[in-house]
């Protein structure tokens, strides 16, 4: 499955995962450093029904939540879905799903 971290010229054809907006807040206590980031993965499909799309966004969701991921600077200590969105776009003709995590990073 293409991910692009931009829509693709022309808009993309076929189905793909677009890493979208992500906002951070600083977390940090007296014990060290920390970070909270929410961020958004869309998936975007040109096929028909909302079928095709909501199967990549689970997949995109199993993939990440328990996964044991390993960060270039700091630690993951935790990683939560917490919210999705399904909507139709360019007329009805495309399918959209963001789907919203939180992570909690240290260090």
């Amino acid at each position: 499955m293409p991910v692009h971290d931009a829509v693709p010229g022309g808009g993309g054809t076929g189905t793909f995962i677009l890493l979208g907006p992500e906002e951070v807040q600083d977390q940090s206590d007296k014990t060290g450093g920390g970070a909270e980031h929410r961020f958004v993965i869309s998936v975007i499909s040109d096929a028909s029904g909302f079928l095709a799309a909501k199967s990549v966004a689970v997949g995109v969701s199993d993939a990440l939540v328990d996964a044991d991921l390993v960060l270039t600077r700091g630690v993951l200590v935790d990683l939560q879905f917490l919210k999705a969105s399904a909507r139709r776009i360019d007329e009805g003709d495309t399918r959209r799903i963001d789907l919203t995590f939180r992570a909690r990073v240290q260090g």
